[in-house]
């Protein structure tokens, strides 16, 4: 998570002219985020929601942004006992003047809005390029804009590499993603470190893999394999492993 002395550049990354040099200052996470204000995309979903009751124990001022697009994974029951903590706005973070004026007082960006579902990509190849590609550049032309000095944790996926060459993957690793999902979260990744190189946005990217946990989505494998596994498990049901 963003600390204040973490100015998340990567000095081999810098260009020409750019400083690196790190505030020395160190906070614990707690006082950090104390009264901290922090925007999630994708706010009501899996992830989101699981940072948002982290956050919401630490005193943030927590903002949820979530279009609620059926079959995408947000639902407001995932904020069942935070739901006097936090705020939230039923908005497409495609839509530029909803997110030009959503981000103007944020501190910190957790930019978790996404279509992660490589079949949907498949069949739909358009509007996974509209939601993980051109809503990337809205957020961060709003933050460039409105907000530059704003930090952003972008949620990337590990399915930017493709089939590996080697285990444990490493940053090192070759991306060749296999499916437009994993072409348009790769570009989404790269939009927020070249807004980081060349206008100073903050920003950093994490390539999450197979994430799992209370409030993930259980009814089909839209989301995760490891979901639809769970239910099979809950059910009595064989589990149908591809590849075994």
């Amino acid at each position: 998570v963003p600390q204040p002395h973490d100015r998340r550049h990567d000095s081999s990354r810098l260009q020409p002219g750019m400083n690196a040099s790190p505030d020395t200052t160190r906070v614990s996470y707690r006082d950090f985020y104390r009264g901290r204000r922090v925007m999630i995309t994708g706010g009501l979903g899996f992830i989101g929601s699981n940072l948002a009751h982290a956050l919401a124990g630490l005193d943030a001022d927590v903002l949820l942004v979530d279009s609620l697009i059926p079959d995408y994974g947000g639902n407001l029951f995932n904020l069942a006992g935070i739901e006097d903590k936090v705020h939230v706005n039923v908005a497409d973070v495609r839509q530029a003047s909803t997110m030009n004026y959503l981000v103007r007082d944020r501190e910190i960006i957790f930019n978790l809005a996404g279509q992660v579902s490589h079949i949907d990509s498949m069949r739909d190849p358009h509007t996974d390029l509209e939601i993980n590609c051109r809503s990337q550049l809205t957020i961060l032309e709003a933050c460039r804009n409105h907000n530059p000095s704003v930090k952003v944790v972008y949620a990337g996926t590990r399915q930017v590499y493709g089939r590996p060459d080697s285990l444990p993957v490493t940053e090192e690793h070759l991306v060749r993603p296999t499916d437009v999902n994993g072409i348009n979260k790769m570009a989404g990744e790269w939009y927020h470190i070249l807004y980081n190189n060349v206008y100073g946005i903050r920003a950093c990217a994490l390539r999450l893999t197979n994430t799992y946990g209370p409030r993930m989505r259980v009814k089909d494998a839209r989301q995760t394999f490891l979901g639809i596994w769970v239910k099979q498990l809950i059910d009595g049901e064989a589990i149908q492993v591809f590849g075994d």
